[in-house]
């Protein structure tokens, strides 16, 4: 916690900002919030249309919020349509060994991991909080 892996993350997104990259950021919470509004309002094949235009998402905060069925289908659309001509960046307290479990479904977990872990990076930060006064 407090390490810098949202200011990492957003530092990133503006970079590719930068370089004329269509570039989403989405809390978790608000992701969850996004789609089930985007499905009671009757939106959701247009919002997912745009965050499919996208070159670079950035999801921060990974694990934090529980993940109801609709979610796990709209994350699974978004890495199927999105794998091999998108990039995502996924910022998350979860140990990776975790997300399986989080995830729920185990049949979407694998699906969903397989397009996430197939070219992925990863980088773990670790120390102090940088939040605390020094």
């Amino acid at each position: 916690t407090g390490c810098g892996k949202s200011y990492l993350a957003c530092a990133l997104g503006r970079q590719a900002c930068t370089l004329n990259y269509k570039t989403m950021y989405f809390s978790m919470a608000r992701l969850i919030e996004s789609v089930a509004q985007s499905k009671l309002d009757g939106t959701y094949p247009k919002f997912m249309n745009r965050l499919g235009k996208a070159r670079l998402i950035i999801l921060d905060d990974f694990g934090l919020h529980p993940l109801n069925a609709e979610v796990r289908l709209a994350l699974f659309q978004l890495f199927e349509d999105a794998y091999g001509r998108s990039s995502f960046i996924i910022t998350s307290q979860l140990p990776v060994a975790n997300w399986h479990h989080y995830i729920g479904d185990p049949t979407l977990a694998d699906a969903i991991l397989d397009r996430l872990t197939g070219n992925a990076s990863r980088i773990e930060l670790k120390g102090e909080s940088l939040r605390k006064k020094i």
